[in-house]
């Protein structure tokens, strides 16, 4: 923790010394110069994030500490105490979709980045609130229509990778700054900004098509979140809360699968389903955001990682809570069956279990909390799915009164 201390507390010149500069934290000295500047502004409003106890302790480490120590013993010390920048990707090599963007054309790999396919999680993340809508749908006693889950499958791909690319755009600026984001192929200069937008361009192109497979309803309102998606980027400038805007952008498919599949939405229980994403987003991506807290200080951008600090554990157990409530409030609005009453106890329990064992300060450990959302939104989807399937078929209750005109009906026929 001291090294880590020392590492924040480090000015431009104690970085030259170490070796540092290029090889890791930051472009230049005057840059971390000046966000070193903005550190101390910001540690007098956060210092628990920071880990520091008191203001003495923070202030009395001499930026010399890292002179005599070699620049390899610094990184490893980094890795040891939560700071690998590259905690996601790594876990991330030798899977199936990396392999794959690995051995295509090396001039097409950087594309491939760019949309992320060599990163599925994000894809399964944005498809399954639109499964859990779509399985609440559906009628029961039977399985939703598999060629819906196809297009929303093929829409969440694509749409999830412009969304990186238009991320990636804005951004370019700022990544070169932050060790997990420094390789993106826009910062580091393997795709140029005009290139990117003719590939958005193209993204969008598909992502029209793929939605033009929908009713008109739904035609518009999917077309309606794009403000969402372009404005994310933005909000890490001027708000610790961008992760709530993630959330808005993410779930949209609670509110279009339903409209996909029924013809227009039932708003009591899709903005309750949509309610009940925006709380897990905020649980995911807050869990998320604390691989760059660090980074994300010196350099201004904000996160609910950073406005949370050492209370995140109990901000992230309220919204689980209110995640529970509100996907317990939906199956109470489709009349749903015991399968999916099961699910939302394991997925609560998985959260919970996230949220116990979390340690902010592990960067790995954050990024595998991260990873394994993707099994909760697969479980919800299951229980979406069985307990529409269990569910007794609707039958419209009959009066008295309307079984004796059936039979005046009859006898005068007869």
């Amino acid at each position: 923790m001291l090294l880590r201390q020392s590492v924040l507390r480090a000015g431009g010149g104690g970085f030259k010394n170490a070796g540092l500069l290029n090889g890791g934290l930051f472009q230049n000295g005057r840059q971390f110069q000046n966000g070193g500047g903005q550190y101390n502004r910001i540690f007098h409003k956060h210092p628990l994030t920071l880990g520091f106890r008191n203001k003495d302790n923070y202030q009395s480490i001499a930026v010399n500490r890292l002179t005599n120590i070699p620049v390899k013993n610094i990184q490893r010390t980094l890795n040891l105490q939560g700071l690998n920048p590259n905690a996601l990707s790594a876990r991330s090599k030798g899977t199936l979709p990396s392999r794959l963007v690995e051995s295509s054309p090396s001039g097409l790999q950087p594309y491939l980045k760019l949309a992320r396919l060599d990163k599925p999680v994000g894809t399964w993340l944005l498809f399954w609130p639109c499964g859990w809508s779509i399985g609440l749908a559906g009628v029961p006693g039977a399985i939703p229509d598999l060629s819906l889950l196809a297009v929303f499958g093929a829409g969440a791909l694509v749409m999830r990778g412009a969304g990186c690319t238009i991320n990636d755009m804005w951004d370019r600026n700022i990544d070169q700054h932050v060790e997990r984001t420094r390789n993106r192929p826009i910062t580091s200069g393997q795709i140029s900004l005009f290139d990117a937008l003719v590939f958005l361009s193209a993204q969008l192109g598909v992502g029209l098509l793929i939605l033009l497979e929908l009713n008109w309803y739904s035609v518009l309102l999917g077309a309606s979140s794009m403000g969402l998606v372009v404005m994310y980027p933005l909000m890490k400038r001027i708000t610790h809360y961008p992760q709530l805007i993630l959330g808005l952008a993410f779930n949209w498919g609670a509110l279009l699968g339903w409209s996909a599949a029924q013809g227009a939405c039932n708003w009591s229980v899709c903005l309750s389903l949509y309610s009940a994403g925006i709380c897990w987003t905020m649980i995911y991506d807050t869990i998320y955001a604390h691989q760059d807290k660090y980074d994300d200080i010196i350099i201004g951008m904000r996160s609910t990682a950073i406005k949370f600090g050492e209370q995140t554990p109990i901000c992230l157990s309220c919204f689980a809570t209110m995640m529970g409530m509100s996907l317990v409030y939906s199956g109470m609005l489709c009349q749903q069956s015991w399968p999916y009453y099961t699910s939302v106890a394991a997925v609560l329990a998985h959260i919970s279990h996230q949220i116990y064992t979390l340690d902010i300060n592990d960067g790995e450990d954050c990024a595998k909390k991260f990873l394994s959302n993707r099994w909760v939104g697969l479980i919800l989807f299951l229980g979406c799915i069985g307990g529409t399937y269990c569910k007794e078929e609707e039958v419209e209750p009959t009066d008295v009164t309307t079984i004796l005109q059936d039979a005046t009906k009859s006898n005068f026929l007869i």
